[in-house]
């Protein structure tokens, strides 16, 4: 397994980082760096299901692991879902998790990621975070 780790400072209340992440609105926007379109569908709450999809239903599904509104939200990777079918993989511990903290105003946005190492996913994860997490920046400072 490999692990990588994202950090932006960010002008903003925690709560307002928090509500630009997972508002479907700006999720989508930020994501969007990842594939135009893409999208989440769940009830948001600790131990559900959750999907992340491409406009044609493709996509990854897992299961929120960890919720700590305004701090933290963790989610555990178990398979891909083509044509609208999930499969389930054996990733193991694959996860993605979002940490935030806040002092005098500024939040800091940590993400950190842990999926199978492969040279290409880390290179593209390497190159595209950081641009959505400059989205996320910009929509938490600016509206």
């Amino acid at each position: 397994m490999a692990s990588l780790f994202f950090k932006k400072q960010i002008n903003a209340l925690k709560e307002k980082v928090w509500e630009t992440l997972w508002n479907d609105e700006t999720y989508r926007k930020w994501t969007a760096v990842f594939m135009e379109g893409s999208y989440a569908k769940s009830d948001w709450n600790e131990g559900s299901k959750i999907s992340f999809l491409t406009p044609a239903g493709d996509g990854m599904f897992g299961i929120i692991q960890t919720k700590i509104p305004y701090e933290q939200m963790i989610f555990k990777h178990l398979g891909e879902i083509k044509k609208g079918v999930e499969e389930l993989k054996n990733w193991d511990d694959a996860t993605e998790g979002y940490y935030l903290t806040e002092f005098n105003g500024t939040t800091d946005l940590i993400v950190k990621l842990t999926f199978e190492a492969s040279p290409q996913f880390e290179e593209y994860f390497t190159n595209t975070f950081p641009k959505a997490l400059d989205i996320v920046k910009r929509l938490s400072e600016n509206g």
